[in-house]
């Protein structure tokens, strides 16, 4: 078997790309979303042309909403049939004890940032429905071991608060048809020192051309400009 050559997406210099055209932002509920700096428009081709792509780069760099964007773009367009989100229920330092409800509800603060970027590319209301009808699905990561994910687009957030183990096991979901786009921050995980497996799940899968590899700065954070210059004095 012929060597596979690596499909490493490179980061462009911020000075190509005009973070400040204001034609580039978009109003609430389009259909499609445009990329803010290079970087982002890196990370969008790379989904269009990988069936696994894993970004990784700090808070506010839109890392989860452009793979969400891409992910209700493919739903539309007929080209998958769901959109399944996972992630892992770790809690940033704190607990918040039992939760009642059903799944959904249990898992709602966790999946707080994917539904409202899915509200800002859909609308509320027919997220709810989304998600009720089953073309959302939200899948915690302790369920997922045994199933194949057909034609469908996997967004895998938060991944920097998984072990090898989980991202390995969450990677073998992928079936045809399939997009996995698998979001992270290495600087950012809430487990112990050393039990995050993203950087080795990342280091292990450059080699494959099949897999993009998108790594975004500090020069991509599209939040308040003040967070962009706390970032580098709180690394």
């Amino acid at each position: 078997m012929a060597k596979r050559t690596a499909a490493v997406v490179q980061s462009l210099p911020s000075s190509a790309w005009n973070p400040l055209d204001e034609s580039r932002r978009d109003q609430s509920y389009l259909k499609t979303v445009k990329p803010r700096t290079a970087n982002q428009d890196l990370l969008m081709r790379a989904i269009d042309s990988h069936p696994l792509t894993m970004a990784l780069g700090p808070a506010g760099t839109g890392k989860t909403y452009l793979a969400v964007a891409k992910a209700v773009e493919a739903l539309t367009s007929g080209q998958i049939a769901r959109i399944v989100i996972t992630r892992p229920v770790v809690e940033a330092g704190e607990s918040l004890g039992f939760l009642p409800g059903d799944i959904n509800e249990k898992m709602d603060p966790w999946m707080r940032p994917i539904y409202d970027a899915l509200s800002d590319r859909l609308g509320a209301k027919q997220v709810r429905q989304m998600v009720k009808d089953g073309t959302v699905e939200v899948a915690p990561l302790a369920y997922m071991r045994g199933r194949t994910i057909s034609r469908s687009f996997l967004v895998v957030d938060e991944a920097q608060n998984m072990t090898f183990m989980q991202i390995k096991m969450l990677l073998t979901r992928l079936g045809w048809h399939s997009t996995m786009v698998v979001t992270g921050d290495p600087d950012q995980s809430d487990l112990l020192p050393g039990v995050s497996g993203l950087d080795d799940a990342v280091r292990r899968l450059e080699p494959l051309d099949d897999v993009a590899i998108v790594r975004l700065g500090a020069e991509d954070i599209v939040r308040h400009p003040l967070v962009a210059a706390m970032m580098p004095l709180l690394a």
